[in-house]
């Protein structure tokens, strides 16, 4: 944790002592800080907004744009320093263990241990849902980051193969260059362009070398002839992506390829969302499958609320948001609308479409072959200076700022400065 955040932290705890000594009138209202600001985001939201106002609570919602949280976040910390904490927030991977390595996120333990979480929620989830032994957090959702998404009638017209190793992707995206057709959707952002390298380092090297790269961040891994591939790779796929996508938003690139103006979007299950959200269907409307040479392992990244100390009048609020969060129905039905996976695996998937189906299967196989990885690009992989330095290089790299070799130079130094 840095100085700042612990000067913050610091000042939070302060302030969660104070509220915990006033008055006890116990509060029926769940505030919710979120990003989630896209169509699919906001609907899948609403399932747990209806299901709290039926148990009697009413919603503030205070949405912050910007995708991967790092607006909400810098929001988050004006408002804990003056004291002003919200019911709950949501939050990624090693953000929550920064919190919760200060103690000033809420014991979830009593809730967990009722409603059995230990038993349900895979143990690479639990990683960031716990610190300590002590649940901090609830998991909303299993999402994973090596889909590709393409448009039917544009890969129909292409052959209608969907490529299933990357020599087959690249012919893949070819002919769609050559018929006119935008091959890849993408927006020019830090952690878009990282996105990218999650799959592009699975399949060139991987799970092992996934892990000894992007998680045990092994020096030799970082800079082997592996990575120079992968590097490689990346600029591959940049040649495939149109000249406006610098600073577009993933859920616009998402659009164009439901229009049919780009064949496909290589992009977490969340995309998912804005193709129900705007009426398409799978294996009608659009297809989906793990990045070509990737099945069978899952780079994953978990949506969860995280509750911080806020006093007696509150806890009763949190608790009834963290149970009604990992009741099996709601996370059918808000899972069904978000794109994702279910964060427990009990859950049934009789409710969920085509590629929420493979999403489960892919989540529950993952899970028991030890192939589930956290992702780099969404904060599952490692603390966010590692992941800063990651996204700087790479993006510097896909931005043709500087070369293959050059980027592998920096890379390993660029992570070894920010551990």
């Amino acid at each position: 944790m840095t100085t700042s955040t612990r000067l913050l932290a610091g000042l939070m705890f302060g302030t969660a002592l104070t509220i915990a000594g006033a008055a006890q009138a116990q509060v029926k209202e769940v505030e919710m800080v979120h990003w989630w600001t896209s169509g699919g985001e906001a609907a899948a939201l609403n399932v747990l907004k209806d299901d709290l106002q039926k148990k009697g609570y009413s919603w503030k919602d205070n949405p912050i744009a910007g995708g991967g949280g790092a607006p909400a976040m810098t929001v988050l910390r004006a408002r804990l320093t003056s004291g002003n904490i919200p019911t709950a927030v949501q939050m990624l991977g090693f953000d929550i263990q920064e919190w919760a390595e200060f103690g000033v996120l809420a014991n979830l333990n009593a809730v967990a241990e009722k409603e059995g979480w230990d038993k349900v929620v895979p143990q690479a989830l639990q990683r960031f849902s716990k610190y300590n032994g002590q649940w901090v957090a609830a998991p909303v959702n299993v999402h994973s980051t090596n889909w590709v998404w393409l448009n039917k009638a544009q890969l129909d017209k292409l052959g209608g193969k969907a490529p299933a190793n990357w020599d087959e992707l690249v012919a893949l995206l070819e002919k769609a260059k050559g018929a006119g057709i935008i091959p890849i959707a993408h927006g020019g952002q830090l952690w878009q362009d990282a996105t990218l390298f999650d799959s592009v380092i699975l399949t060139t090297g991987g799970g092992d070398f996934y892990k000894k790269a992007m998680i045990d961040l092994d020096p030799a891994a970082l800079s082997s002839p592996t990575m120079k591939t992968v590097f490689e790779r990346m600029a591959v796929l940049r040649s495939y992506v149109d000249n406006n996508f610098s600073g577009r938003d993933w859920n616009l690139a998402s659009a164009m390829v439901i229009k049919g103006e780009a064949l496909m979007q290589i992009m977490g299950d969340w995309a998912k969302g804005e193709f129900v959200n705007a009426g398409k269907k799978p294996d009608q409307d659009f297809v989906c499958i793990r990045f070509p040479g990737t099945q069978g392992q899952v780079t994953f990244n978990s949506d969860q609320f995280a509750l911080f100390k806020v006093g007696a009048s509150r806890e009763e609020a949190q608790a009834v948001l963290a149970s009604a969060t990992m009741n099996p129905a709601f996370q059918s039905a808000f899972n069904v609308v978000k794109g994702s996976a279910p964060a427990r695996t009990d859950v049934s998937d009789a409710a969920f479409d085509a590629c929420g189906k493979k999403a489960i299967a892919d989540l529950k196989e993952a899970n028991e072959k030890g192939t589930l990885y956290g992702s780099m690009a969404h904060g599952h992989a490692n603390k966010a200076s590692v992941k800063a330095a990651m996204y700087d290089v790479i993006t510097s790299h896909f931005n043709r700022q500087i070369t293959t070799d050059q980027a592998v130079a920096q890379f390993q130094k660029a992570v070894a400065a920010a551990k």
